[in-house]
């Protein structure tokens, strides 16, 4: 007698058993290697950024790179990676101001969520102390997109530093400066009659923070501090030119490379040119 076989799919068979039949077709992941891959990629980032993100950074920049992940789950492997993150360890502290100079109210007004670019720019200037004497840095930076749009480097600190950074930004970024305002601290620098003499060739309408009060220019302080706490600070500055090389260096990153949480997790280029980046998912 001929035995007949019958032939039965796939489905058929796991309805048998109770089974989905997605089980049937499912391989198993090895973790242990995905893991691997995953603290791989977080040293390579860290490494990229010069130890500057923390888990919320690196968990984006994963994201962007195709790895399903959550934020906690990022934590425990930068952990298994060994990954020191730089972080500001004391505030800085603001001394009084002294005399008053002000030229102009404070317009801004802490209004530093601007809905496009070139409406308002805020500027400071900052020390950095190198082994034959001082630098300072005087920098513009778009409010709409945290971009530093201009910046200056002196060995002293006066009104032409800071018309310098100025001119850089208007010069690079081709604006209709009769629309723009620009607000700053109340020091000499910027209330000088050189400086406010080019804002009003310019057009540009100028705003000051109140006397003594770091918060009212607080995202202009924030770039200062993240760039010495995060670079500067953890290197030995030979000269001027020594600082300008460092100092361009650090704002090309933070320009092009560091992603801004205040901006959405982009960089301040991304931001600037309005370019949105999609998570790539694996």
């Amino acid at each position: 007698m001929n035995q007949m076989k019958e032939a039965y799919n796939i489905t058929e068979l796991c309805n048998v058993f109770d089974l989905p039949s997605s089980s049937y077709y499912y391989k198993p992941v090895d973790i242990t290697q995905k893991n691997a891959t995953i603290v791989a990629k977080i040293k390579e980032i860290s490494i990229g950024t010069n130890y500057t993100y923390g888990k919320r950074r690196i968990h984006k920049s994963l994201r962007a790179n195709g790895f399903r992940i959550g934020v906690h789950k990022t934590k425990k492997l930068m952990n298994i990676a060994k990954v020191d993150v730089v972080l500001v360890r004391k505030r800085h502290h603001y001394s009084d101001s002294g005399t008053e100079h002000k030229y102009a109210a404070n317009l801004l007004n802490r209004e530093f969520n601007q809905p496009s670019n070139n409406i308002c720019w805020v500027g400071d200037i900052t020390y950095l102390r190198t082994q034959s004497g001082w630098s300072y840095l005087a920098t513009v930076m778009d409010l709409h997109s945290r971009k530093i749009v201009g910046y200056s480097m002196s060995q002293s600190a006066n009104a032409e530093l800071a018309k310098e950074a100025l001119d850089y930004a208007i010069k690079c970024n081709n604006v209709v400066t009769k629309d723009l305002m620009f607000h700053s601290d109340q020091g000499c620098q910027y209330s000088a009659l050189e400086f406010r003499s080019k804002l009003q060739m310019h057009k540009i309408t100028q705003s000051m923070s109140r006397r003594g009060n770091c918060w009212d220019n607080a995202v202009q302080e924030r770039f200062y501090r993240s760039m010495k706490y995060e670079y500067l600070n953890h290197l030995t500055i030979k000269s001027h030119d020594d600082a300008i090389k460092q100092v361009e260096q650090y704002i090309h990153f933070y320009n092009y490379k560091r992603i801004h949480s205040a901006i959405g997790y982009l960089t301040p280029h991304q931001k600037y040119c309005g370019i949105i980046e999609e998570e790539k998912v694996a």
